[in-house]
């Protein structure tokens, strides 16, 4: 039997399918560990956000975290390149809360 999930269509997709979730991720200034503490309900949101179906599986998350974290890493190596500049940090909030912090 076939093992479609891992067919070279499938994997193609779903590469393309996390290249899209970094790219709106990124600009919003997401990052892997982020992206992965966040609730499946979220993600699906997030992705439906960024004009994609939700990806069925963690595997699709998973390759979306490492290529922020690869971004990431270029972006601090490369600090003055017009690529490591995100266009809407200021709609990192919708996405990640920041926690908040107890009153003394």
């Amino acid at each position: 039997m076939a093992d479609y999930a891992h067919s070279d269509a499938s994997v193609s997709r779903r590469a393309e399918k996390a290249r899209r979730l970094a790219v709106y991720l990124w600009d919003r200034d997401v990052s892997g560990a982020e992206l992965l503490d966040m609730p499946a309900a979220i993600r699906r949101k997030l992705a439906r956000a960024a004009e994609t179906n939700p990806p069925s599986t963690d595997e699709t998350w998973l390759a979306v975290a490492r290529l922020l974290d690869e971004k990431n890493a270029w972006a601090a190596r490369n600090p003055g390149h017009p690529a490591a500049r995100r266009s809407y940090v200021e709609e990192k909030l919708l996405w990640v809360k920041p926690p908040i912090t107890p009153w003394s």
